[in-house]
């Protein structure tokens, strides 16, 4: 990208973690590729040893790694690659994966090839790959996930009888074994959409469908239907509120107090429980959201983040480098390994099968999917009605009479000329 000249002081004193301070070496010849990775993705000890390794190999290459703020990136990335306002902006930048859509239209850098040919995005996790596609392009490269999985008190198992479930049909029976003498059998949040996204997959459904060219709500299909039936059930063998997320309470500090069997939750939120509890340590334990069959775990929301190149960088030939090693398996390993993320291929599982909280995450990343890959969409979960939908439910409403209802509130946001 063109870049002014950068003093290394202001630059050190830009960034709030970044592995560039100190490992950029001067000299002539070499291009600056600017880089915008997330607050909190990536250690700085891993970023001083990316940026030491990825240099050395690219003698003409500096890295100028730049950490920004979730909050607000949105806007920021649409600014910084507009090439009138910006003309010098970033030329990799690091973007939620179900965020590409609303970038891609004009603004991205196709990838396709380089995916493809050299980096085997085929293989990739379906939750990171399919929302950086658009059109049979490929304009985010999936770097790491994350993904929920049943957080549980191995203890209170033990006292029950019972092993962690494969199947749904398991998991209802283990948890009404569970469901007992004070104990809630599981803490499940009314309104926790994401959970319930993956039950409607299981089932074959989605929340919303493409119909030549127009997107439609499809909460209402028999196959979605099925899917808020089990989360019904399973919601029932708890104390959950049905009109309120995992984060109202944290489910976390539900967990800590130590009445319950189990959570649906990232591996990370037990960092949170020893705080408050820190006598379960030793006791909790993790495995996949189970599946309708034994072989195959259940289906699951996929975050985490994917790689994209701005159209206006005149640096593409190198920002392609740099994705091609932080996406490649050295870096993409080890950045799993010291952040306890999910690699980005089912077939690098193995980096983290020592942690068993990540080892379950990556199971089920395996099953993983994304929500529908539009950039409307994002205004559906700003006002969300599938969490009202949920809470009717939950409350005793005709599910089909409510799902039709957040069926039309969905079609109406994602194509507002419907009707």
């Amino acid at each position: 990208m063109r870049r002014r000249p950068l003093a290394l002081l202001a630059l050190c004193a830009a960034l709030t973690t970044t592995a560039a301070c100190g490992l950029l070496p001067g000299g002539e010849g070499r291009e600056t590729v600017t880089v915008w990775l997330m607050k909190g993705t990536a250690s700085a000890d891993f970023l001083r040893r990316f940026t030491a390794d990825f240099e050395a190999d690219h003698p003409d290459t500096r890295l100028d790694i730049r950490i920004q703020e979730w909050t607000g990136i949105g806007p920021k990335v649409q600014a910084a690659m507009d090439p009138e306002k910006n003309p010098e902006g970033p030329d990799v930048i690091e973007v939620g994966n179900t965020q590409v859509p609303q970038y891609v239209e004009g603004q991205l850098f196709d990838l396709t090839l380089e995916a493809v040919r050299d980096w085997g995005v085929d293989d990739c996790l379906p939750g990171l790959a399919d929302p950086g596609r658009d059109r049979n392009q490929q304009y985010g490269i999936p770097w790491y996930a994350a993904n929920r999985v049943v957080v549980y008190r191995k203890d209170l198992f033990e006292e029950a009888g019972v092993t962690p479930p494969r199947t749904r049909e398991e998991w209802l029976d283990v948890t009404r074994r569970l469901d007992t003498s004070g104990n809630q059998g599981i803490y499940l949040a009314g309104q926790d959409w994401y959970t319930l996204a993956g039950f409607i997959w299981d089932e074959g459904g989605d929340l919303a469908v493409e119909r030549t060219s127009s997107w439609q709500g499809a909460l209402h299909t028999e196959e979605a239907l099925r899917g808020m039936e089990f989360y019904r059930q399973l919601h029932a063998l708890g104390e959950g509120p049905a009109d309120a997320d995992e984060e109202h309470p944290p489910q976390a500090g539900v967990f800590a107090e130590g009445r319950t069997a189990q959570i649906i939750a990232v591996p990370g939120v037990v960092q949170t429980v020893l705080a408050e509890n820190p006598e379960l340590k030793d006791k909790i334990g993790y495995f996949p959201v189970p599946g309708k069959r034994a072989d195959k775990p259940g289906a699951v929301f996929t975050g985490g983040s994917d790689l994209i190149v701005p159209r206006n960088t005149d640096q593409a030939g190198r920002a392609i480098d740099v994705i091609g090693a932080l996406v490649g398996e050295k870096w993409a390993t080890d950045l799993a390994r010291t952040m306890n993320y999910v690699p980005n291929k089912e077939k690098l599982a193995d980096a983290v099968a020592d942690n068993a909280g990540v080892a379950a995450m990556a199971e089920g990343a395996a099953q993983g999917r994304a929500t529908p890959s539009t950039p409307e969409w994002a205004e559906v979960e700003a006002d969300n009605p599938i969490k009202r939908y949920m809470t009717a439910v939950l409350q005793g409403g005709d599910a089909r009479r409510e799902a039709e209802k957040a069926s039309e509130h969905i079609t109406e946001v994602l194509d507002p000329v419907y009707g």
